[in-house]
């Protein structure tokens, strides 16, 4: 895991905005099998089956008492609606850094940036979501912090946010729907996590 960065000590670095895309379109960052940058995709068109190989990031926030913040994503999502997940998920516009993405990304669905943030490594996945069709394609930069203010979500965004122990996920997960690509960012993301809440996870 990388030194520890605080998001806020440093977002100079100007956000890139999809210049190219038609009015309503979010253009991705398409990746070869080995993350490289190979050009752009709109969004919608990249998780259509079979799928394009693209950027994107995961977030796994923490509270001082270690407890995960969850989120139950906004029922009118086209992808995935109405299922828990990690704290933050999504996509650098192109040519944005992954670390700057999730961080103002985070803030805007969540109403809180993160107060720490640290690179947790990388995960490649082809993941099917049965229920709506759609496809994860997606060459994933995985991210673990803290947060120390209240959330206030979007509700456009999020349906529902929870601080779990690591026991009380266990039961979550045995109880209710999560994302396709949760329990595989979960997995690669573990030895962050330790780091952060410690091993009790």
């Amino acid at each position: 895991m990388s030194p520890a960065v605080s998001p806020t000590d440093d977002l100079s670095p100007e956000l890139a905005v999809p210049s190219a895309a038609a009015p309503g379109e979010i253009l991705l960052e398409l990746v070869d099998d080995h993350g490289v940058t190979i050009g752009t995709g709109e969004k919608h068109w990249a998780h259509q089956q079979p799928g394009r190989l693209h950027r994107a990031f995961s977030v796994f926030l923490f509270d001082r008492q270690g407890r995960m913040l969850l989120q139950r994503r906004a029922l009118g999502k086209y992808h995935s609606p109405g299922v828990w997940s990690n704290t933050c998920c999504g996509h650098p516009y192109p040519g944005e850094l992954p670390f700057v993405a999730a961080a103002r990304r985070t803030a805007e669905e969540l109403g809180a940036a993160p107060a720490l943030l640290c690179e947790a490594g990388t995960v490649r996945y082809d993941l099917p979501d049965e229920s709506t069709g759609l496809i994860e394609r997606e060459w994933n930069h995985l991210f673990v912090g803290l947060i120390t203010a209240e959330p206030d979500p979007a509700p456009e965004e999020v349906e529902d946010t929870r601080f779990v122990t690591a026991a009380e996920l266990r039961v979550l997960r045995a109880e209710k729907p999560f994302s396709v690509w949760f329990e595989t960012v979960f997995e690669a993301a573990l030895p962050g996590i330790r780091e952060i809440a410690g091993n009790d996870w």
